[in-house]
């Protein structure tokens, strides 16, 4: 199996270099030269998988050239080694709840997995890598825990000021060690531009063997797939319609990735904030990105998604083909506080500010004989604020929130310059 590049300027790569690499030099995305299909027995037997197993029966299509098949069995019991359970919210629509990982967010899956990847690879290099991560707001918190301690790796975890949750921050900035945060005083899409930009500036490079653990890294997005085989392992349903609060669109992308293996899933709804190039891209097909607005979900606060080519690649740069699978849905901050409020009311179920746009979508948009699914990507109290504004009540904080806060912040505060990032990274 060898990666491309989405904009088709250099040459195709194995996996092993495709995750240490993340970005190709043409400034594209990695993705499979062929996506396989799974054994039709395979499908109609996952309930007798478990999720490690499924993990290992669909990535193996992808790395079986690079990674055996017992250390792959190895890296999957220790990645997934926590459930994702679905939960009926209500009649006919059901929650993916994907913080039941050491770090409370769907993001566990696929930074643990990179983790170990890159630290299997890193066993046979004589040079240590350094991981360069974006985020806005759980994709630091997972790397940061993915990676602690792991030899070899360095990670550098840059972060907009005053964007993320407390707690979310608190995840990113109090391990230390082999873990550096930087606050940039800029939105998410500034700290992506940073990043990317680092990664084709021939100084860093000469210097720095640099990788990504955003989903922009073929093992960051490539396990996003396997929970929406164990969700369909769970609920075994006919036209199930899944809806995906998007940001960075990872996440739905690697659900299509796994329509297109062969699971059965009837639709997908790309559930988005006041950031909602695809949605209205979906209306039109004409992608035009505006300056990011932040939003109560803050973590979906993305005006140029990096997965957006990784989802015309999926449906041959078909706009007919896309819009046949996939539908917009966009809601505001006030509609959000609203439906936070009534589905606690009604069905006794706190959501988050993300988990409740996808939520929401489905009640807007299913159709008889449907059966609806939203992803809660994270656990609600990283937005505890937002929640107890909603709710109109004070929530008790878990204990592992009570004792995260206690910890000391560790960041260094730049501003949005590039060249003063460039300098840190020098240095």
């Amino acid at each position: 199996m060898k990666f491309y590049s989405t904009n088709g300027q250099s040459s195709p790569v194995s996996f092993k270099e495709a995750v240490i690499k993340s970005l190709p030099s043409d400034k594209g995305l990695y993705y499979p030269e062929e996506i396989p299909e799974l054994d039709f027995l395979f499908l109609e037997t996952l309930s007798y998988y478990s999720l490690p197993q499924i993990g290992f029966e669909v990535l193996r299509q992808f790395c079986k050239d690079d990674i055996p098949e017992t250390k792959l069995q190895e890296i999957l019991e220790g990645a997934l080694n926590f459930e994702i359970p679905v939960v009926e919210v209500e009649k006919n629509i059901h929650a993916l709840e994907l913080f039941h990982g050491p770090t409370y967010a769907f993001k566990d899956v696929g930074a643990r997995f990179l983790a170990r990847c890159l630290g299997y690879f890193n066993e046979t290099e004589n040079k240590e890598v350094t991981i360069l991560v974006a985020t806005s707001g759980d994709t630091g918190g997972a790397v940061a825990s993915g990676f602690y301690e792991v030899p070899g790796v360095n990670v550098v975890i840059l972060y907009p000021s005053g964007k993320v949750s407390d707690l979310q921050e608190k995840q990113l900035t109090t391990l230390g060690k082999n873990i550096k945060a930087i606050e940039v005083k800029g939105n998410f899409d500034d700290c992506q531009a940073m990043v990317k930009k680092a990664f084709h500036d021939t100084d860093i490079n000469a210097k720095l063997n640099l990788s990504s653990a955003n989903s922009i890294n073929i093992a960051r997005w490539l396990p996003q797939s396997l929970y929406y085989f164990e969700a369909y392992k769970q609920l075994q349903k006919d036209k199930l319609v899944v809806s995906v609060p998007s940001g960075n669109y990872g996440n739905i992308t690697a659900g299509m990735l796994a329509k297109k293996m062969g699971l059965p899933i009837h639709r997908f709804i790309a559930a988005s904030n006041a950031n909602d190039v695809v949605p209205r891209y979906l209306i039109d097909e004409q992608y035009s990105p505006r300056p990011t607005v932040p939003t109560l979900s803050n973590a979906m606060d993305v005006s140029d998604p990096s997965n957006h080519p990784r989802m015309l690649e999926l449906h041959e740069k078909s706009f007919k083909d896309i819009i046949k699978h996939i539908s917009g849905f966009t809601l505001s901050d006030e509609q959000t506080l609203k439906v936070m409020k009534e589905c606690d009311q009604e069905n006794n179920y706190i959501l988050d500010p993300h988990g409740a746009i996808g939520y929401a979508a489905l009640k807007a948009g299913l159709q008889k004989k449907e059966t609806g699914l939203f992803l809660e990507t994270a656990h609600y109290s990283k937005f505890l604020s937002t929640v107890e504004q909603a709710l109109g009540k004070e929530i008790q904080l878990p204990d592992f929130v009570s004792e995260l806060m206690k910890k000391e912040k560790e960041a260094i505060l730049i501003n949005n310059d590039y060249e003063a990032f460039k300098a840190f990274l020098m240095e």
